[in-house]
């Protein structure tokens, strides 16, 4: 469905430290369905979009950070801000459905990890995005870049950093009790940050199961791509009770993710494990200098 109006007629939106909801002027007749041919999706847009989740569900499968690809390409087309994230946030998180088929055969031996980190994600996903409509993100896009550099450092040497934790916290008999307990609470923060805007959380969670101990890479994309698709759930369904979804560039989004999903997570399957952590820590440095680039050099 889209919005179709007369001749002249332009759709305002109003941002301020609230969102608040689509307003249109006096002269504005707003009709249902495919009336105006300037207010449809080209077939470039269509393409475009769909060639972004593609590539989004792709790299989501294997690290996380799609949300760079979706969301500038809506943007690109004319989504207002804080729609484009909405209607990207929905997007992708109906197409890990493709991603979660691929790693189906890893589900089972995740379920213990998922029964201590599922509560933290379901209620930080959703206080993020209540955040999201409640206050400016300006500040905390700053803080993004340096998120995902630092997280994307701790994943690149967390055997390093297991293996001393392992030497020095082991005769003490509180290693791994501590340790669990500080991911839980470092999940809880990635969860609020993955409901807010989300970029690059795939990389923070993949950082912090490596220091709990878990060094299967698929087990881990296993793992991380539930807990995504959960945290980005609970932000879903606040931002389509907000009516902040773009329903046409949604739809058009979540089928090209789905397949984005699925050849991400049966491909890197096949690619050994040390490939695959060189694959993860190449993201993570581009995420990182993109949304640098994005934020203070632009």
């Amino acid at each position: 469905m889209a919005w179709a109006s007369k001749a002249g007629c332009k759709p305002a939106l109003h941002f301020g430290r609230s969102i608040r909801s689509h307003s249109f002027g006096p002269n504005c007749i707003p009709l249902m369905g495919f009336i105006n041919w300037d207010m449809m999706m080209t077939g470039w847009e269509m393409a475009g979009l769909a060639g972004a989740a593609v590539a989004a569900g792709a790299i989501n499968a294997v690290a996380g950070g799609g949300t760079l690809l979706t969301f500038p390409t809506l943007l690109a087309f004319g989504t207002a801000p804080v729609t484009a994230n909405a209607t990207s946030t929905l997007a992708l998180v109906l197409g890990m459905g493709g991603s979660l088929f691929g790693y189906r055969r890893h589900l089972q031996p995740i379920r213990p990890w998922l029964r201590r980190f599922l509560p933290v994600s379901l209620v930080g996903g959703l206080l993020g995005s209540i955040l999201l409509t409640k206050t400016s993100n300006e500040t905390f896009a700053k803080l993004v870049p340096f998120l995902i550099f630092f997280a994307t450092l701790l994943f690149l040497s967390q055997g390093l950093f297991r293996r001393f934790a392992d030497q020095h916290l082991a005769g003490a008999g509180a290693g791994r009790p501590a340790r669990l307990w500080g991911a839980v609470l470092f999940q809880f923060a990635v969860s609020v940050y993955g409901g807010y805007f989300g970029a690059g959380i795939g990389i923070l969670m993949l950082a912090t199961l490596g220091f709990i101990g878990m060094n299967n890479i698929h087990e881990m994309n296993t793992l991380k791509t539930v807990l995504s698709s959960l945290i980005n759930l609970m932000a879903a369904l606040w931002f389509i009770a907000a009516g902040l979804i773009d329903w046409p560039r949604m739809a058009v989004m979540t089928v090209a993710a789905v397949l984005g999903y699925y050849l991400g997570a049966r491909f890197t399957q096949n690619i050994s494990p040390a490939r695959v952590r060189q694959l993860i820590t190449a993201i993570g440095f581009l995420i990182s200098a993109v949304t640098f680039y994005q934020q203070f050099l632009r």
